[in-house]
């Protein structure tokens, strides 16, 4: 079964999304599973896994509801307040809903050290205890922090997101250690996803993205990578036909059918727990 292992539906009159202003462009409507299904359907695409947008328990469980209306969507990557003391508790209640499978705090939003402060390492060993997944929204200046983290919550269970956003044809020797360093970390995965451009008057193609994605490749193996199409994001600079066939043709020629299918939806499937 493929999978989309990272997208986002949302309503910008919910209110709660602060980034999601007029200045956005495409982005600025509402963006809902109408929208993406056919698109899914036309390659082969069964189920998704919806990622936040919004640092609301509110909106999470908007998105749990869509998840009970919408059966493409397989499970939702929600937020809760990682330095709130009822952090346990809040886990307790939002995982009883079947589709509760990830929690991503916004990282590339906070303060560089945000990830080493106490309350938020304490509530990362919960989830490093409960093996509960977490999405890492990282950025190549984030990467270090993400490490020193890792040494304190080394079986966590993590993904990063978007390749951890480099700069093509900026500091690629910095961003590859980072990665590497991350990598060592056996419950460490990364999303094939978010690699265009959010500025929509930059350029791309599959040649600058290839050495970026040799180095996940080299790094995870087919079986700590998935696929992830970042829509409706990608929208600024690619269309999801483009982001699907550009992932595809950067994948290696010497992976197999069985590792093709990790990549594809079964890694992800495993990683969130998603049921059939």
């Amino acid at each position: 079964m493929r999978i989309d292992a990272h997208q986002h539906y949302w309503k910008p009159q919910r209110g709660d999304y602060g980034w999601l202003t007029p200045d956005t462009g495409v982005l600025y409507r509402d963006w809902l599973p109408e929208q993406l299904e056919p698109l899914l359907h036309s390659h082969g695409i069964a189920r998704t896994v919806v990622v936040q947008a919004a640092p609301t328990v509110e909106e999470t469980r908007y998105l749990l509801a869509l998840s009970e209306a919408h059966s493409s969507i397989a499970g939702v990557v929600g937020w809760i307040d990682f330095e709130s003391p009822h952090f346990a508790s809040e886990l307790e209640r939002m995982r009883l809903h079947p589709r509760f499978v990830g929690l991503r705090p916004m990282i590339q939003d906070l303060p560089k050290d945000w990830m080493l402060r106490e309350p938020v390492v304490r509530h990362m060993k919960v989830l490093e205890k409960e093996r509960f997944p977490l999405d890492l929204q990282l950025r190549p200046h984030l990467l270090d922090s993400a490490a020193r983290l890792m040494e304190q919550v080394p079986q966590l269970r993590a993904v990063i997101d978007h390749i951890a956003k480099p700069v093509y044809g900026q500091a690629f020797a910095e961003w590859k250690a980072g990665i590497e360093r991350l990598a060592a970390y056996p419950g460490m995965l990364c999303k094939l996803s978010g690699m265009v451009p959010e500025q929509g008057d930059t350029e791309w193609s599959s040649e600058l993205w290839k050495p970026y994605a040799e180095t996940i490749f080299a790094a995870f193996g087919p079986e700590r990578i998935m696929f992830g199409s970042d829509w409706p994001v990608c929208l600024i600079s690619a269309s999801y036909d483009e982001v699907v066939e550009t992932a595809a043709s950067l994948l290696p020629s010497g992976w197999g059918a069985a590792e093709l299918a990790g990549v594809w939806g079964l890694n992800a499937a495993r990683f969130y727990g998603l049921e059939d």
